[in-house]
């Protein structure tokens, strides 16, 4: 499915989400505090726009995706940034090998998000960051009805004019409405082992950030 939109998934995102896509990796960049000379894995990263902040900030960083049309239409465009071909639930780095995990609005299509949870703390050294960006529940319940009714009515129809393979988008809308709330996504990364894990929303809470250390380390 992701290998259909990968050409013009980067537009698209940016339509549907108004611009402010850009603003929310902004913010998460921020969040996951990027050292110069550590190594950053970028999981679900796509076609590497969202990897391109951390290797700028002087970082090692490594996109990482399933799709394998997402990883060719990045490695075109952003020949600079090292992309690897893998599965959320069995990642194909040694324990202990980053000292940053984030992966944004690619959590949800992980099949078992336990699973892909404690694959992201295996390969985070002890004292390690990770950093989540997802879609989210927002927080003023009347705009949380407006919300939804945008994602299932709004969102396919947009994704028709401007997108390679619109089905992709209806999925993506359903996906965002079932998944976890702020709380429930914190108590499943407290659940593998994840410590210290906060939040914060963006957008009224359409997007979450949550950001966790592993056990060990001087976290």
């Amino acid at each position: 499915m992701f290998d259909q939109v990968a050409e013009r998934y980067d537009l698209t995102n940016d339509v549907l989400s108004l611009g402010q896509d850009r603003r929310w990796r902004k913010k998460l960049t921020q969040a996951l505090e990027v050292q110069p000379g550590e190594y950053v894995l970028d999981l679900a990263a796509g076609t590497g726009v969202s990897t391109l902040p951390f290797q700028q900030a002087g970082a090692t960083a490594v996109a990482c995706d399933f799709s394998l049309g997402m990883l060719q239409v990045g490695k075109r465009k952003h020949p600079e940034l090292s992309f690897v071909a893998g599965d959320g639930m069995n990642l194909p780095f040694a324990d202990d090998s980053f000292d940053a995990v984030t992966i944004s609005f690619g959590l949800r299509n992980i099949e078992d998000t336990l699973v892909g949870l404690s694959e992201m703390l295996r390969v985070t050294k002890p004292g390690g960051r990770l950093a989540v960006m997802e879609f989210s529940d927002p927080t003023f319940k009347p705009f949380n009805v407006l919300y939804n009714e945008y994602l299932m009515r709004a969102l396919p129809p947009v994704a028709q004019a401007i997108s390679s393979n619109p089905d992709a988008y209806v999925y993506l809308a359903e996906s965002i409405r079932a998944w976890p709330d702020q709380d429930h996504l914190a108590a499943l990364m407290e659940q593998v082992g994840w410590s210290q894990v906060r939040y914060r929303n963006l957008s009224g809470g359409i997007v979450a950030i949550h950001r966790a250390f592993k056990p060990g380390g001087n976290s």
